[in-house]
């Protein structure tokens, strides 16, 4: 079904503009560039046609900032290592991945979802996922418009490996263990009282209550427009029903707004516990969590990573002595920063709407898949149907 390799790829056009030759081998750092003779991370710039001025050089600038904000960060990183990574097995292959054929890419699909054992690499890699082989193909279909080219994915070539591989390796997802409302107040409780552990014990108990993603906490601000890199703000409101955080979101899926409202405890609450830390680090303005003095006695400027919030769940996990009866690395395995937004989901004894509303899901099944605790079998349609 796939065409043969031997035939070389036929070279692609080359724009008036450009100022190089196209790649005469598969390294990533020369294929990195497009057909265009521009980098793939700065595929914005003038026709050839018009004369380059300072004001339009300005406007280049400025466009190409827009079309790198168009996808998430880490989704340029992914990307950018798919692109990397498919250069890699083209060079050892002697192909060439510009312009994009199909033939090609469904080798390269059916590589990564059972790699060469006999190949001359020393290590050969692992078997990946379908959904990693899913991604990877995003990636390159991404990849390739920034060079000027379409990848067409439905090309049978691709279509029918892709749905041969989905069928053989599929398997059902592999879901992060939920922090449950006891798990999270134990987790809290092994924190200390120094500056380090009030911003822990915030970022915990924040980011359960919200149902955020790891991303989403370290991204807030204490006001709207502190910084450049803000992926929203917080604003501590009070009300008759007593008040609580208003956290405006540029989440995954859109601007979103989330309430989270104070605890019963103070021991509990994550406003009571938000109010501590900016109190004791004297925070005013600028990220909300950040990194302290290697003393631990001072807020410093740095905006903490999304990383950090992980391995805290993973170390607060072990300090609770949650899931006890399994070894470490497995009971390091079940969680990570998903865990929160899981538990959440799964603890919040309210109707599902509210849960949906506040994670941000567009359809109520999604918010399923987050509720690792349900009552299931409510609805029993067996005997509803007279068994």
């Amino acid at each position: 079904m796939l065409g043969s390799m031997s035939k070389s790829p036929k070279k692609p056009e080359i724009s008036t503009s450009a100022k190089t030759t196209p790649p005469s081998s598969c390294e990533g750092d020369e294929t990195a560039r497009s057909a265009h003779g521009a980098d793939a991370s700065q595929p914005i710039a003038l026709p050839a046609t018009v004369a380059g001025s300072g004001s339009l050089d300005r406007l280049v600038d400025s466009a190409r900032d827009y079309a790198r904000q168009a996808t998430a960060e880490n989704t340029n990183l992914a990307y950018k290592k798919d692109w990397t990574h498919f250069n890699s097995w083209c060079r050892r292959r002697g192909a060439n991945p510009l312009p994009p054929s199909a033939e090609l890419i469904g080798l390269y699909i059916a590589s990564c979802a059972s790699p060469d054992t006999g190949s001359a690499s020393p290590s050969p890699s692992r078997p990946l996922s379908v959904s990693t082989i899913e991604r990877r193909l995003s990636g390159l279909a991404w990849q390739y418009r920034q060079r000027g080219f379409t990848l067409d994915r439905k090309d049978r070539h691709i279509a029918t490996v892709l749905a041969g591989i989905r069928r053989k390796h599929a398997r059902p997802p592999v879901q992060k263990e939920a922090v449950l409302a006891e798990d999270i107040v134990a987790m809290v409780a092994t924190l200390p009282f120094d500056l380090r552990g009030l911003r822990d014990r915030a970022i915990l108990l924040i980011g359960y209550a919200g149902g955020l993603r790891r991303s989403e906490i370290v991204s807030l601000d204490v006001y709207k427009d502190d910084t450049p890199d803000s992926g929203g703000w917080i604003e501590i409101v009070d009300h008759k029903n007593g008040g609580g955080a208003l956290l405006t979101l540029n989440a995954k899926t859109g601007w979103r707004e989330v309430e989270i409202g104070r605890g019963s405890s103070d021991h509990t609450c994550p406003i009571h516990a938000l109010e501590q830390w900016l109190h004791f680090a004297r925070i005013d303005f600028g990220p909300l969590f950040r990194r302290t003095s290697r003393d631990g006695t001072k807020a410093l400027d740095a905006r903490l990573s999304d990383k950090h919030v992980a391995r805290l769940i993973k170390q607060t996990v072990l300090d609770a002595g949650i899931r006890s009866e399994l070894p470490e690395k497995e009971r390091l395995a079940l969680f990570s920063g998903h865990s929160l937004r899981a538990g959440l989901a799964s603890s919040a004894d309210v109707d599902e709407r509210y849960v949906q509303k506040h994670l941000g899901h567009a359809s109520a099944e999604m918010t399923r898949r987050y509720q690792r605790r349900r009552d299931r079998f409510r609805v029993n349609l067996t005997k509803a149907a007279g068994l």
